[in-house]
């Protein structure tokens, strides 16, 4: 059994037991979630496509961790006028595993 469920403006194909990264959510370790934006589900009875979203279906994880991704560099340069900079990002992330889906 799976389920496509959006958060952080992507979209996410998960099963019980997985563990996902997601944008950075609101809470603690080993705080409970509730995803209700549930766009698919399939289970051995068939595939069920939401339109958008699937009507009561929701799935619901615990958080793992909170963190940062590695560093990337974001440098901008402009060929002999003498501008360059340089600045490093680390986007926040949530570690999430899936625990049940709810049809």
């Amino acid at each position: 059994m799976y389920a496509v469920i959006k958060t952080g403006g992507k979209q996410y194909r998960v099963q019980v037991g997985d563990e996902i990264f997601v944008e950075k959510l609101d809470g603690e370790n080993t705080d409970k979630l509730t995803f209700d934006e549930v766009l698919a589900v399939s289970d051995d009875t068939g595939f069920k496509a939401g339109t958008p979203l699937i009507d009561g279906a929701t799935v619901e994880g615990e958080i793992v961790k909170q963190g940062k991704q590695k560093k990337i560099i974001v440098f901008k340069y402009k060929a002999k006028k003498g501008y360059r900079r340089k600045q490093g990002h680390r986007q926040p992330y949530t570690r999430v595993r899936i625990s049940s889906i709810n049809v």
